[in-house]
């Protein structure tokens, strides 16, 4: 298998870093029509218009003019993880056995008890009969041989063991079931809206199901909100009680660009493959579940990475570098105030479309003083093609305080010739 050459230097990724400017700089000369266009509210109004359904939001691939290639996968989906969208996505909310893929949720609750400090990695760990008995896929831990936190984890990441997926899950909520307790909190926590735990290993159980969707959000979740940790997913092979299992992720040695994931495979699920690579300074997310083997699983995941990368480009707005847009505020201590999405924008656009990118602002007007900082007086919604790729909500950057009772007077008046 073979992937295009990439590089961190190379004309493409120049041009990238060159379009956030010009592109915000196009958004902001057109801003003016966009905000003529706003849903105006009543002036008494302290809040914003609801932010538009998520279901008005579109994968980007659907304003590309190149297709995704066909998948031989029952799902899956791909998103650029510096966006957090979706590029394209095959039955992403049907419900699917996750196999070994539940260790990826496994994973994210025993790093979250390393960042708590309830765990660390030199910590010793019981071995019970019931993580040395567990069938599957295995480390080869044993009860009264010691084992730390970083051998489980490697077990569990790299040689995929559900021994060391019950010995850490013991270790963290004292029961496996306790565990995948506290699993489905974090998955309800972080959306996952198709997704029940029922153990942490992925063995086949009628209600342990989750969709390529949330598995995509999670991983994402656990690559942004981990990065000390995510170096396990690209290790290729583990030596443990002199038994040397190598990384299933076929990936990992076709692609320097891959880094991870996890694979997951049971006679019910088919071979599963969450997977990801850098080239540049984009990261792309790719999950593929229910193929035929492991060459399928690795070819298809392939595919859409290449796809991903050749066709899209992602853009960052409203930076520090980049300020919010000026609006003007009534009856304050200041006239104009600072309106902006409340943390920086990365946008995916198909390559090549930047340029076309659209604002459209939905806010209160007019803006009366007092606002506070990060208060909520809108959307903000970025459009292609007459379709929404994005949707923030527009705070206010700045506070402004309310003005005296002349100042009030004042502006009362100007309102009035408006």
């Amino acid at each position: 298998m073979k992937n295009l050459p990439y590089s961190a230097h190379s004309p493409v990724v120049f041009t990238r870093r060159l379009l956030s400017g010009a592109v915000l700089s196009a958004m902001l000369a057109a801003s003016m029509p966009a905000w003529a266009q706003q849903q105006q509210a009543p002036a008494a109004a302290p809040a914003a218009a609801p932010a538009p359904s998520a279901s008005a939001v579109v994968p980007v691939g659907d304003v590309s003019a190149v297709p995704a290639p066909t998948i031989a996968a029952k799902a899956w989906i791909v998103m650029d993880v510096n966006s957090g969208q979706t590029l394209a996505a095959s039955n992403p909310d049907m419900k699917v056995e996750p196999a070994s893929l539940t260790k990826i949720m496994t994973a994210y609750v025993v790093f979250n008890a390393l960042d708590e400090k309830r765990l660390t990695l030199e910590q010793t760990v019981p071995v019970s009969e019931h993580a040395w008995r567990t069938g599957g896929s295995r480390m080869f831990i044993e009860p009264r041989k010691p084992v730390t936190v970083d051998e489980l984890n490697q077990g569990m990441i790299v040689q995929s063991g559900n021994d060391a997926s019950v010995a850490l899950a013991e270790a963290v909520g004292g029961s496996e079931s306790a565990f995948a307790s506290l699993m489905n909190q974090e998955a309800e926590r972080l959306g996952l809206k198709n997704t029940h735990f029922m153990n942490a290993t992925g063995l086949p159980d009628p209600q342990h199901m989750t969709s390529t969707r949330d598995l995509a959000i999670l991983s994402s979740h656990l690559i942004t909100d981990h990065p000390d940790f995510f170096h396990y997913y690209k290790q290729k092979s583990y030596t443990y009680n002199k038994i040397t299992q190598p990384n299933r992720n076929r990936l990992l040695w076709a692609d320097p660009s891959v880094d991870g994931m996890k694979t997951g495979h049971t006679d019910s699920a088919g071979y599963c493959l969450v997977s990801t690579a850098v080239r540049g300074d984009r990261r792309i997310l790719v999950v593929v579940v229910g193929t035929d083997s492991e060459a399928t699983r690795a070819e298809e995941s392939l595919k859409l990475l290449n796809w991903s990368f050749q066709n899209f480009d992602t853009v960052k707005l409203f930076d520090k570098s980049q300020p919010g847009i000026d609006v003007r505020v009534w009856e304050g201590t200041a006239e104009i105030v600072k309106l902006g999405p409340p943390n920086p924008v990365s946008i995916a656009v198909p390559r090549g479309k930047a340029g076309d990118l659209k604002p459209v602002a939905q806010r209160t007007d007019p803006l009366i003083a007092p606002l506070a900082k990060g208060q909520q007086v809108g959307t903000l919604q970025f459009t292609l093609d007459g379709k929404v790729l994005r949707s923030e909500p527009l705070v206010v950057q700045d506070a402004v305080e309310r003005a005296g009772f002349f100042g009030r007077m004042v502006d009362t008046v100007k309102r009035w010739f408006e």
